[in-house]
């Protein structure tokens, strides 16, 4: 896959910033024709850069208050399958990590309260035979949350 260059980096931090930018707004801020944009984004979605266009939702305009983070843990190899195929069902993981140490995954998960997270944890995680141990964290604010992503490497990264 050819590497976005300088001109499809900017657009993708556009469209990041407003999926809905018309491609009139998109070429003139990058100095090119409509038809130009309208080729570049095409190219983008079908070399995979771009994935989908979504809107981004309030959780608390759903009533989904509290956001937690839920560690998993088992030993027995053939549980990842079963723990997989029930968290992908499950609309209230928004995601799901396979990570180093101590924990086999990591789950962001948003739900309306703590009542709602205990029943999460017993209907979905438990349910799951094999799963040893847990740990919740509940998220008490988040100062920064973003699913956008750099186009550019920082200039630390030098």
């Amino acid at each position: 896959m050819a590497e976005p260059d300088a001109i499809d980096r900017r657009l993708l931090a556009l469209l990041q910033a407003d999926g809905r930018t018309p491609h009139a707004e998109l070429a003139r801020v990058v100095g090119l024709a409509v038809s130009s944009v309208n080729e570049r984004v095409r190219k983008l979605g079908e070399r995979g850069v771009i994935t989908g266009v979504h809107a981004s939702v309030s959780p608390e305009a759903l009533g989904l208050d509290l956001l937690a983070v839920v560690f998993v843990g088992w030993s027995a190899p053939d549980v990842e399958k079963r723990f997989l195929d029930r968290v992908a069902e499950e609309p209230s993981v928004l995601e799901c990590h396979h990570v180093t140490g101590a924990w086999n995954y990591l789950l962001k998960v948003r739900v309306r309260n703590t009542r709602m997270l205990e029943a999460f944890l017993a209907a979905v995680i438990k349910s799951v035979d094999g799963i040893e141990r847990t740990e919740t964290l509940i998220v008490l604010s988040s100062p920064k949350e973003t699913a956008t992503l750099a186009t550019d490497p920082p200039a630390w990264a030098d």
